[in-house]
């Protein structure tokens, strides 16, 4: 984004279907305004919205589908399956689940000690403001459909920033929205350009949600730094797959080339690494051939394969190329005479410390690992600078769940990609240059809204604004052997001698009074 940090020098102009065009700075005055009744409004008003809101969806699926799909060259089937299904199950997470989680939390008078007899304590969550959501243009309804609606259920207002090609589901979006009953000015469309959202973040957000490559992210947060607006990054995966020797291989095939087929390949935590243990290698390798209706090891390119012609992806054919002068060899995919790249790309043989394994390669490119055991398998899951998801494959169940707990990343799925992590209750978020902060489920709600302490202290004993005296100070060094002191004869000890000091106290008091 290259002009995050500073304002464009035209107004960037936006709206949702108003027919009137607002500049983002004059509108947010208005969305701040809008912003603060609605925060007023009861959640249970907010979650019937919602569930309106899912209705409408349900009615106009093929509509929002065909938006989707028509911006990406994509079946509109595909689009109804892994967006329009999701969002509407992400509405009814929403319906059920966000009063609960934003609900005021009263903690009771565990813990509180003498000296604060009478205090009681509550925990808010309350509206961050005026939430940015700069969107991704490969899942352009889902991704940030979900991220605009559990905004608008915590109570704040949200200016949309499309990513290319997605200002149709955007509108469309919104427009139901509104239809649904949610105030016009809570939620704004803004275009598709960088200019938009550098000027959105000029104009002041509370808080910023973006889904996209690291490099952006780099200079997204440079520009959010001087500002001090916090942010929830999802950025590049390199996703790895562990292939156990006890896996069902024809299982884990079939899952990566769904992996690699799903969106043409532009999915975030698409499978980019497979380490395979020696004993399933060779017939994991012939399996995915089989597939891809290619024999194995030959460099030719695929007849389902779709070409990317230089120089556009120059830096991924110079990765390949790289593997293959070490030894790799093409299972799916190759280069045609011309220098031009058929997709998707499998190579075989790859080893462990390519540049490939360690690029955030936004399209359909799987590198197969050979290792000795699981043990190698992790390490080098996790020697890679991203850690947006993983996958497990193995017939033990008990193993792989301990597999899983040593790799390093925000989701690890077993015997499964992808899908699990639809899930409405589930967060989605990754780690190092994947990212921090979550979307979705209940942590991703909770980002969305900024905690409260408030604590009411009754009567008129406060010993904590009178002066320390040498007593008092033995009396608490008492008071902390005996709660927690490390043996039973010291705070036993520690009990006597802070009741003894206690009782001379009140005894010396009640004498002057």
């Amino acid at each position: 984004m290259n002009t995050a940090g500073r304002r464009s020098r035209i107004p960037v102009a936006f709206g949702c279907d108003t027919g009137q065009n607002v500049t983002v700075t004059g509108a947010m005055t208005e969305m701040r305004a809008a912003q603060g009744t609605w925060s007023q409004v009861p959640v249970d008003c907010r979650v019937r919205l919602v569930r309106r809101l899912r209705h409408l969806i349900v009615s106009n699926a093929g509509w929002l589908a065909e938006a989707s799909a028509a911006a990406r060259g994509r079946p509109a089937a595909e689009s109804f399956a892994a967006e329009v299904v999701p969002l509407v199950e992400a509405c009814r997470f929403l319906e059920f689940e966000a009063p609960k989680l934003l609900a005021t939390r009263r903690i009771g008078r565990g813990g509180i000690r003498f000296w604060r007899p009478r205090m009681f304590r509550e925990i808010h969550r309350e509206p961050m403001g005026v939430v940015l959501i700069i969107a991704p243009g490969n899942y352009p309804l889902f991704l940030p459909g979900v991220q605009m609606i559990q905004a608008l259920v915590a109570g704040n207002a949200v200016l949309l920033k499309p990513g290319t090609g997605g200002s149709a589901s955007a509108e469309r979006l919104c427009e139901l929205l509104v239809r649904a009953g949610f105030e016009r000015q809570l939620i704004k469309v803004l275009p598709e350009s960088a200019d938009a959202a550098g000027e959105a973040i000029a104009a002041g957000p509370d808080k910023v949600l973006f889904t996209g490559s690291a490099a952006v992210g780099q200079k997204i947060l440079a520009s959010l730094a001087p500002r001090l607006i916090p942010a929830t990054l999802e950025l590049s995966g390199s996703d790895a797959v562990i292939v156990r020797g006890d896996a069902d291989l024809d299982l884990a095939a079939k899952a990566l080339k769904f992996g690699l087929e799903l969106n043409g390949g532009e999915t975030c935590i698409s499978p980019k690494r497979v380490f395979v243990e020696r004993s399933a290698a060779i017939e994991l390798e012939a399996r995915l051939a089989q597939l891809f209706s290619l024999p194995a090891g030959k460099s030719c390119p695929a007849p389902n394969g779709r070409t990317v012609w230089p120089p556009s992806q120059e830096r991924l054919k110079t990765l390949i190329q790289e593997a293959l002068a070490h030894g790799a060899h093409f299972v799916a995919g190759g280069f045609q005479e011309n220098g031009s790249l058929v997709l998707p790309v499998i190579l075989a043989g790859v080893l462990p410390f390519e540049r490939l394994l360690h690029e955030d390669i936004f399209a359909p490119v799987l590198s197969l690992v050979t290792v000795a055991d699981e043990c190698e398998a992790v390490f080098l899951a996790n020697h890679c600078p991203f850690a947006l998801g993983a996958s497990v494959f193995s017939r033990d169940e008990t193993a792989a769940r301990a597999t899983a707990r040593k790799i390093n990343a925000g989701v690890v799925t077993i015997n499964d990609l992808i899908v699990p992590t639809a899930d409405p209750h589930l967060p989605f978020g990754g780690r190092k240059r994947s990212g921090f902060g979550v979307t979705r489920g209940a942590e991703g709600l909770l980002e969305l809204t900024a905690p409260k302490v408030v604590t009411v202290t009754r009567g008129r004993f406060r010993p904590a604004f009178e002066p320390l005296a040498p007593a008092d100070f033995r009396l608490l060094r008492a008071f902390l052997t005996w709660m927690h002191g490390a043996h039973l004869k010291a705070r036993t000890a520690a009990l006597l001698s802070s009741a003894s000091m206690i009782y001379r106290r009140t005894k010396t008091r009640r004498r002057t009074i």
